[in-house]
């Protein structure tokens, strides 16, 4: 197991789970005594850092936790996020809110949800282009002042953004997506940033939405899911180009007695000491599998190897409003 601190965290297993697919975006939700299971068997296997966000279900992943970890819950580190805003009838997106008003609302719905008097590390999901990164940050340093919240993170956000938003708190966290596929966040400074600055990269999928774990062409979505409609690296000659490269990975993994899923995280875990990763599931196996890719070793040659594909991906990671939301 690898240990990783997160601002004035213990250390945590560097492997964590991020639980928005128990809730939203990649098909059904799981009914809560699956989604309960499931997070307290992660906690027995070791897993300690637990992701969710207010707009996973709209508080429902949220509950999930709660319902899970009320009665243990100095065994888990909880992160959170806010900031955009969604019709609960509808699902449309409707900006994102990064006043002070909307901050405090949230932090006490998302407190009220997890069954929790504090949170452990509060994001700021997106930023709110309407005002200055400061201001939002400043209302969440309060929170911090209350006690109600431990460290703040961003997401998503520039290396500029990242340094205007240290000087008026330490930022503790900073959510990006990174991967083999996914490495702007080392072409653009963001990694040298969060190494300067005495962040924690938290790497969103990890696995590329699941493609770098094994994916089949014919896949076929179970409800409603994100990669269907809103991901063009899952569509037409995208996808299978990118296939393509997934089996570039499955030969490494073989190669390694790993499988592909566990070569993604180890590749992602050994890029720098200071990156934690929280890829999602909703299935046991799977996250056992996860935890292994603690134990996977690379050789220069490998590494080389796997380095080349991002070069080679085709299709952008979101679609074009998405893109708007992203390097704020």
């Amino acid at each position: 197991m690898i240990k990783r601190t997160i601002g004035d965290s213990r250390p945590l297993n560097a492997i964590g789970l991020g639980c928005m697919g128990m809730a939203a975006f990649y098909g059904k939700p799981m009914e809560e005594a699956d989604a309960v299971k499931l997070l307290q068997e992660a906690v027995d296997l070791g897993v300690d850092h637990f992701d969710t966000a207010e707009m996973y279900g709209l508080g429902l992943n949220e509950r999930q936790l709660g319902a899970a970890f009320h009665d243990r819950r100095e065994k888990v580190f909880i992160a959170t996020k806010f900031g955009p805003k969604m019709d609960a009838n509808t699902g449309q997106r409707l900006g994102v809110d990064g006043s002070a008003a909307n901050a405090k609302r949230a932090l006490e719905q998302s407190l009220r949800f997890l069954n929790t008097d504090h949170v452990d590390l509060w994001y700021l999901h997106r930023r709110d282009f309407s005002r200055p990164i400061e201001e939002t940050v400043g209302a969440m340093a309060d929170a911090v002042k209350e006690g109600k919240v431990r460290n703040i993170g961003l997401s998503e956000v520039t290396a500029e953004t990242l340094r205007a938003a240290h000087k008026v708190h330490p930022i503790a966290a900073l959510q990006s997506e990174f991967s083999i596929f996914t490495r702007f966040i080392e072409t653009d400074g963001i990694l040298d940033a969060t190494r300067e600055l005495g962040t924690t990269l938290v790497a969103y999928s990890p696995l590329g939405r699941g493609m770098l774990a094994g994916w089949s062409k014919d896949w076929q979505a179970n409800g409603w899911d994100f990669r269907a409609s809103m991901a063009p690296r899952f569509a037409g000659e995208a996808l299978e180009n990118n296939l393509a490269l997934v089996e570039e990975i499955a030969r490494v993994a073989s190669d390694l007695d790993a499988t592909a899923g566990q070569v993604a995280l180890a590749w992602a875990l050994q890029r720098a000491d200071n990156i934690v990763a929280i890829p999602g599931t909703t299935k046991l196996a799977n996250l056992r599998q996860n935890l292994g890719a603690a134990n996977v070793k690379f050789t220069a040659d490998t590494l080389a190897r796997l380095d080349a594909l991002a070069a080679k991906v085709k299709g952008d990671r979101y679609d074009e409003s998405g893109m708007k939301s992203v390097n704020g």
